[in-house]
């Protein structure tokens, strides 16, 4: 019999300082990618009048989705009572607060005069939702932190009520917060790429399997570096089951986004565009989200191998997810942008602004930069809190004569 005790990061091989050190490395890149585009200005982007919301935005709002759905551990354990996802609750807590400040902090440094956020966070528009999501990315910091402290204070800890309450809390506000992201894009009636309600449930989807894929990479880094099995393989098999679920989830909203806009005459041409004749934009959709992203990790958790296999098949399968993620949101974003507006339905509109052309974009290096120096601090924020406190789990054998005494 197995009792569950948790542990910090105590120990750190020459591999994990390296990479600890490439992270430290991508974040500097990152800064000062940031303090080059705010001396510069924009020009020195892909970004234009056409495009205005580039590559930082892509790993952004990818790292915004992500947090969400990191918290299904914690959610799964506590809202649904399964206590064989409890072990993981704080981990899954911590990767969440970490992959929102990562992905926030790429938005701020990228929208130009940061210091004038103060503004942004004192003046509102909430017929925008925007507005409304500077509440919701801020709160659910604020709710996630105390949902870690109802479950790793001792006495506050011993309350089911407590537990429950704060896990229904967190759970409803990570919803209303991806929902949120969604609408972003589905509210937006002037780009015909977005503009649908499906983009809510088609968000919350992602979220799930992307806050999960990144989830089982932290723990297998985690397990070399604790020297310990901290999944076990009836986990692995649970990770596994869910991992398909969502992934096959995400590929019905998705599938079902595409086929509602074929269905009215006017979105032909934007569908088109995104799926067959946008150049790289359609080869980022086949071949990066749904080859790569969605059909081959899929195939390799249904054909699994099992042992050390079945371990290096669901970390190989989890990083894919990822990739297809970023493929996701870059189609969604940019090539949502590329597709030129409709000022004048059925008239033909040309001018010097290149209007009614197709909007071309090609991100440069700081961008890059930016965006992968988010993810890098959010992997450090994380390795940071796995240091300083308990939120690794560890499983402690108990011999048959400890459990007569």
């Amino acid at each position: 019999m197995a009792r569950l005790t948790f542990q910090r990061l105590d120990r750190f091989s020459p591999s994990f300082w390296a990479l600890i050190g490439l992270n430290v490395v991508m974040v500097a890149l990152g800064l000062s990618a940031a303090l080059y585009m705010e001396s510069r200005g924009h020009i020195v982007t892909g970004m234009s009048n056409q495009i205005v919301w580039g590559l930082p935005h892509v790993f952004a709002v990818f790292l915004i989705v992500s947090a969400s759905g990191a918290l299904n551990i914690a959610s799964i354990s506590s809202v649904f009572n399964r206590p064989a996802y409890k072990p993981y609750a704080r981990l899954s807590g911590i990767l969440a607060i970490a992959l929102l400040v990562g992905g926030l902090t790429i938005l701020v440094l990228d929208l130009g005069r940061p210091d004038r956020l103060i503004v942004a966070m004192t003046t509102y528009n909430f017929k925008s939702i925007f507005a409304w999501n500077i509440y919701l990315y801020s709160g659910f910091v604020v709710v996630v932190g105390a949902y870690l402290f109802a479950m790793m204070d001792r006495r506050v800890s011993q309350s089911k009520t407590t537990g429950k309450v704060m896990g229904m809390t967190a759970f409803v506000w990570r919803l209303i917060l991806t929902t949120g992201t969604g609408s972003i894009f589905g509210f937006l009636v002037a780009r015909e790429a977005y503009n649908s309600a499906v983009m809510a449930p088609l968000f919350i989807a992602a979220s799930f399997l992307y806050g999960l894929a990144f989830t089982v990479l932290v723990l297998v880094l985690t397990s070399r570096e604790t020297t310990e099995d901290l999944m076990t393989e009836e986990m692995l098999g649970k990770f596994r089951a869910l991992l398909i679920i969502f992934s096959l989830a995400l590929l019905y909203f998705t599938a079902l986004f595409h086929l509602t806009k074929l269905y009215a005459t006017k979105f032909h041409g934007v569908e088109a565009f995104l799926l067959l004749k946008g150049g790289l934009y359609p080869l980022v959709f086949w071949l990066g989200q749904i080859v790569i992203g969605s059909i081959l990790p899929i195939l390799l958790l249904v054909f699994r191998g099992a042992g050390v296999d079945g371990r290096r098949t669901i970390t190989i399968a989890s990083g894919l997810f990822l990739i297809g993620g970023l493929a996701q949101m870059y189609v969604i974003i940019i090539g949502g942008q590329a597709y030129p507006l409709n000022l004048f339905p059925g008239m033909v509109v040309s001018s010097s602004f290149f209007d009614g052309q197709i909007g071309h974009y090609w991100p440069s290096l700081p961008e890059l930069l930016l965006g992968a120096g988010g993810f890098s601090f959010s992997m450090l924020i994380v390795v940071l809190a796995l240091r300083l406190m308990p939120f690794l789990p560890r499983f402690y054998r108990q011999e048959p004569e400890e459990m007569t005494q």
